[in-house]
């Protein structure tokens, strides 16, 4: 039980650290001052949702994530959220290939070789299917999470933990629902795609638990660093960065290293999404499934999708909140379906 668990919480963890979230954009985007409510909020959301959706998945078997939809939203509503989420998991993992290939030209990678080298891993990766993509997130993961809480703690040690928490001073709570409401697709996608592998109810409440608490813990400590060098943070394309500033240099390829990978295990959480939605309609392997949606993703990873996702991230973050409001009364929708008549 406790290993299936910790192997869905990599999973989850996976899903959600991306390149915006390693790189701090998306904490900055979404939190920085005042915003220590917020991601005590933002954990708990971020248990709840865990926990529904894996126990939808669970309760179902499901192998993809349209049971998940039909079950929180009805079946009139699936078919906008189904194209929503392709939408996003195709948007964001061209986004993703872009990225690897820009992060390897650190290296002096050749940008398009940069683009063959991430797509050719993603096709390995998934001739193992779903057990390729939880054993590269146990490897992966726990050594991201290592080095990026170890930075973390570093600088936080050569600033004397200088802590900026006021708790009278706590505006931007209501930041914690778009947050959440942004990460729910890649989430259904994802759990939507383990609930056959699932085994014993213990294991909902390891990766849920775990993942919101890692997350939470994780999240306060990178944002409070981005505080103490928010001065700096606009100058620079990537604000981790900006808290690197003061580093050795092969400090900053370390790092550079961990966000390809943060871009890589997003990717195959992208993959991992379309392939197990259109797998049963096009009765391919996964490999090949995965070859299939590279190939047309490749082509556009030319145009400027960058700011096209810093639009699409916000407006996906607050169509979401409805999503977010089905996963939060669904425990108590279902409560009361369950109770006998009197």
């Amino acid at each position: 039980m406790w290993k299936s668990g910790l192997k869905w919480m990599f999973l989850i963890i996976g899903t959600m650290i991306g390149a915006g979230y390693a790189s701090g954009r998306e904490l900055w985007q979404f939190f920085g001052y005042e915003s220590g409510l917020a991601i005590l909020l933002f954990s708990i959301l971020f248990f709840i949702c865990c926990y529904v959706i894996m126990d939808i998945s669970y309760q179902q078997k499901s192998e993809h994530y349209i049971p998940i939809l039909q079950t929180l939203m009805g079946k009139k509503l699936t078919g906008l959220y189904d194209g929503m989420i392709i939408l996003y998991l195709f948007s964001t993992t061209v986004i993703m290939i872009a990225g690897g290939g820009a992060t390897l030209e650190v290296l002096h990678i050749p940008y398009w070789y940069g683009v063959i080298i991430i797509s050719v891993l993603l096709v390995v990766l998934f001739i193992w299917g779903l057990n390729g993509m939880t054993s590269m997130n146990s490897l992966l993961i726990p050594m991201l999470i290592l080095f990026l809480v170890g930075t973390l703690l570093v600088f936080q040690w050569s600033t004397d933990f200088k802590m900026d928490i006021s708790w009278s001073r706590q505006r931007n709570w209501p930041s914690a629902f778009t947050f959440t409401a942004l990460n729910i697709l890649p989430l259904v996608a994802v759990l939507g795609a383990v609930g056959k592998k699932i085994n014993h109810r213990g294991e909902l409440w390891i990766a849920s638990l775990g993942s919101s608490l890692l997350l939470g813990g994780v999240s306060f400590l990178y944002n409070q660093s981005l505080i103490n060098v928010a001065q700096e943070v606009m100058l620079y394309e990537i604000p981790l960065f900006a808290i690197l500033k003061n580093y050795p240099y092969f400090m900053v390829l370390v790092m550079t290293g961990l966000l390809w990978a943060a871009i890589y295990t997003t990717a195959a959480s992208g993959i991992l999404g379309l392939c197990t939605r259109f797998q049963p309609l096009l009765k391919m392997p996964f490999w090949l499934l995965s070859l299939f949606f590279l190939m047309m993703m490749i082509p556009l990873t030319t145009f400027g999708f960058s700011k096209l996702i810093s639009i699409l991230y916000p407006l996906y973050g607050l169509v979401n909140l409805y999503i977010l409001a089905a996963i939060m009364l669904y425990p108590i929708v279902h409560r009361f379906d369950d109770k006998p008549a009197a």
